[in-house]
């Protein structure tokens, strides 16, 4: 087989191939094969009439086709390995030349890999935000574990504060008519959590148990119901009972009830302990980001739109992937947010883009730097993983050959050392260290 491309456009290559007029007789006698056990041809039994019969009975151009549909895939696959492209699109075939005892000889038209012209990506400037944690962070800590664990007092009388639980009867109106979902009984609320639209349960505040109040707001202007957003409305709220939360007092006693821990310092520690580390998580992942961020900005590469779109229609797949486990369909979905596939996916193109653009720049620097996975490190992911989904590593292993996953896994693992690698790369100012290199 010989094979040749020929770059037409910035991202599009046509492929030329010529297959061996033996492999196109196989190929031939394989439709043959196929085909006879299909055709019943009067004075034969179903799948014993001879070729030459078979031809005649059905034209010589019914073979053709199945044939071409056998020899075309391997060989196009083969053109690619040969002439070392990266396709990432199905390509455009055009048959030119189709003639037993003759090479048969394609044309493919396909959208490849684009260039990447890295600019700098090494001694880049980041500014580190740190991780250090103030006492004021760990005694909001302490509050909200001591809020956690309060007891709820129920209220004989008294008027609601910010804090209480209020269970409250309303029903709004917009222009003197309800709307649909804008009454409830016994609403349980907490007032101050900001659940309901701006304004609401600022004006429950104050009101008395057993007191009905009419209480004004609009709607945001994003609200998620469109025949709602940015209207005016009227909700007449009736508190029925108040529930109010007693705190602990801050001692040893209380970080024995909440915690392993003998005495509040110990707690204090702990909480400290936790919080540092995820600033540090926090400080590493924004640290990767703006690296990250800097490198694609000053790249330069033309992405093709057959990737973008592809990186879409991903992105919605685990998107409906996600709603299907909440038990949501992506018509419901659609339906929810007054919208359509369209409106989704001109939503979803500007992500999916920088997506494209991130994942092409990181695959250059990678390229550029002779960065490589080896088995070994594939190997350790899979136990990982089965660590993580607590299945034996082979069984996953299987799962993920079977699903042709193992070249996604040395991909993934790829991306993260090129992007460790620049982070290793990078100077990080403002006073702080360079990162740990890894």
């Amino acid at each position: 087989m010989k094979a040749t491309a020929e770059k037409v456009e910035k991202n599009t290559v046509v492929l030329e191939v010529e297959v061996e007029p033996e492999k196109f007789s196989e190929a031939m006698n394989q439709a043959y094969r196929k085909i006879v056990k299909k055709v019943s041809i009067p004075g034969f039994r179903k799948g014993k009439a001879p070729r030459i019969i078979l031809e005649r009975y059905l034209g010589k151009q019914a073979l053709y086709d199945e044939a071409v549909e056998i020899i075309i895939p391997d060989a196009y696959i083969s053109a690619v390995e040969d002439t070392g492209i990266e396709p990432v699109a199905q390509p455009e075939l055009e048959v030119i030349q189709l003639e037993e005892g003759k090479p048969v000889v394609f044309k493919a038209k396909v959208v490849v890999k684009p260039e990447v012209n890295l600019g700098q990506y090494t001694d880049l400037e980041i500014v580190n935000p740190g991780s250090e944690v103030a006492d004021e962070e760990i005694q909001q800590e302490v509050e909200r574990l001591r809020n956690r664990h309060a007891k709820l007092i129920n209220l004989e009388e008294g008027t609601v504060e910010v804090g209480d639980l209020a269970a409250i009867d309303f029903e709004g109106k917009t222009d003197g008519i309800p709307f649909e979902g804008g009454t409830a009984g016994d609403y349980s609320l907490e007032i101050g959590s900001g659940s309901f639209i701006p304004g609401f349960e600022d004006q429950i505040v104050g009101m008395n148990i057993n007191e009905t109040r009419d209480i004004n707001v609009t709607f945001p202007q994003d609200y998620g119901k469109e025949d709602l957003a940015g209207k005016e409305a009227v909700f007449t709220v009736t508190v029925k009972s108040i529930r109010r939360k007693e705190l602990a007092s801050l001692d040893d006693e209380f970080a024995k009830d909440v915690s392993e821990f003998d005495t509040l310092e110990e707690l204090r520690a702990d909480l400290a302990n936790k919080l540092k580390q995820a600033a540090e998580e926090k400080a590493k992942a924004q640290i990767h980001r703006d690296v990250v961020s800097r490198v694609v900005e000053n790249a330069q590469v033309e992405v093709p739109r057959e990737m973008i779109d592809s990186r879409m229609e991903e992105m919605i797949r685990n998107m409906n992937q996600r709603l299907s486990g909440q038990g949501i369909s992506l018509e419901k979905y659609l339906t929810y947010t007054n919208s359509n596939m369209d409106d989704l996916k001109e939503r979803v193109r500007p992500d999916a883009e920088q997506s494209v653009l991130q994942s092409l720049v990181i695959d250059a620097v990678a390229k550029a730097e002779n960065l490589t996975v080896g088995d070994e490190e594939i190997s350790e992911e899979i136990n990982r993983m089965g660590v993580e989904m607590k299945q034996d590593p082979e069984v996953v292993r299987k799962i993920l050959e079977g699903q042709n996953q193992l070249e996604f896994i040395k991909e993934s693992l790829l991306r993260d050392k090129a992007v460790q690698y620049l982070v290793y790369r990078a100077v990080l100012v403002e006073g702080t260290n360079q990162p740990e290199k890894e």
